[in-house]
């Protein structure tokens, strides 16, 4: 999205606050299954995970806390905890984040920072590909979603951030450090 164009941050934080956020919300639960499955299957109770944009109802961090796993909770609006960004994890869960990045390669380059060795980072968004009409693309239709994918994107993340492999599942991409 070119800059003039961006959303402020008070515009932002109204418009998250429109999405249904309740973490007893089974629609909402659902939703975030397939990425909270992934983790308990590749993940540890005891690796130290981060939710980055976690929003006003966390319910990534709420099915995984019914596992057993510690996650840390980082939202620029919600959770603004910069400790939580001075740390080092073994995982890092984006759901329905990165296309809101302003600054996609920065919040990489961050991101990537804060992962440990052998680490990964989930990634739950809406790749574009040339099957999609863009014009009648939903995804396009929240003005919050500032930057979308490609799977050739993807491709250049894990090659530009050296990540060891990248697994892409319809709408979840999984990185290894």
């Amino acid at each position: 999205m070119e800059k003039t164009f961006l959303p402020t941050r008070e515009e932002e934080k109204k418009r998250y606050l429109e999405h249904n956020n309740d973490i007893l919300d089974v629609n909402y639960q659902n939703f975030v299954k397939p990425i909270v499955e992934k983790i308990l299957i590749q993940q540890n109770p005891k690796d130290l995970g981060l939710d980055y944009g976690a929003g006003p109802g966390p319910v990534v961090e709420y099915l995984l806390k019914q596992k057993g796993y510690h996650i840390n909770l980082f939202d620029p609006f919600f959770h603004p905890i910069e400790e939580n960004l001075t740390k080092q994890y073994d995982y890092i869960i984006l759901t329905e984040v990165v296309e809101h990045f302003h600054h996609p390669k920065l919040e990489f380059q961050k991101l990537h920072s804060l992962l440990n060795e052998n680490g990964r980072m989930y990634i739950l968004t809406h790749p574009y590909d040339d099957s999609i009409s863009f014009d009648r693309w939903y995804y396009k239709n929240d003005q919050t979603h500032t930057f979308f994918y490609t799977k050739e994107a993807f491709y250049w993340i894990k090659e530009f951030y050296n990540f060891q492999t990248m697994e892409f599942n319809n709408r979840i991409i999984i990185f290894q450090k």
